[in-house]
């Protein structure tokens, strides 16, 4: 896969995006939101492995470049009806800039224009930033586990589950395009009669009221 929009490219991952992604999984405050405060503690060879193994399982990961510099990773894979997607902007200093969202939007869009039907994926609960994300592109709540896994601190984890379908996604869009027209012709109207109104004011002035 390869989505390239302004100063951003989504691309597959390869063997040498092994070293990146092994600097990240071993970063706790990368980590921490999916419940790794120490990081993974991997090793660059187990990494490249992984990746020969997801391409077997038919598991995509992709790198997320801004400005040519990798700053991210995301993976989709196949689940039962539909296609489980994973996101992380990765270099702190690029988080809360917006640049999720505008991913994530580009990557789901090309998912569907491949006919994919229906997209799910799984946060933690506690993760209400990244939650409100995903619901403004489109996603909705469909089912929250208690207890979900046990991370290795021995502390248990709640997750949430999210779909989004590729038929609401675009009839949402479609609504807002017109929606958008709707009120970019009211504005017009409005301006005009503005317009009108003041050139008739200024008539009215230049003849009952003359210098």
């Amino acid at each position: 896969m390869k989505i390239l929009y302004k100063n951003i490219l989504i691309r597959d991952a390869k063997e040498n995006d092994a070293t990146i992604l092994t600097k990240w999984w071993n970063d706790g405050k990368i980590m921490a939101h999916a419940g790794f405060p120490e990081g993974i503690n991997t090793t660059v060879q187990k990494v490249k492995h992984q990746l020969q193994e997801e391409i077997k399982n038919h598991k995509h990961r992709l790198i997320i470049e801004y400005k040519d510099c990798p700053i991210g990773e995301m993976c989709f894979f196949p689940c039962h009806d539909a296609v489980e997607i994973g996101i992380k902007i990765c270099e702190i200093n690029m988080q809360n800039q917006g640049l999720g969202h505008t991913i994530l939007t580009l990557f789901i869009h090309e998912l569907f224009h491949k006919g994919v039907p229906k997209i799910v994926l799984s946060t933690d609960l506690n993760n209400l930033r990244a939650q409100h994300v995903y619901e403004k592109i489109g996603f909705q709540k469909y089912d929250i586990q208690y207890n979900y896994w046990k991370d290795p601190q021995g502390e248990m984890h709640s997750a949430i589950f999210m779909n989004c379908y590729r038929k609401i996604l675009f009839i949402n869009e479609n609504n807002f395009q017109k929606n958008k027209r709707t009120a970019k012709s009211l504005f017009s109207y409005f301006h005009l009669f503005i317009k009108k109104a003041l050139e008739i004011r200024g008539s009215f002035y230049n003849t009952f009221c003359p210098l």
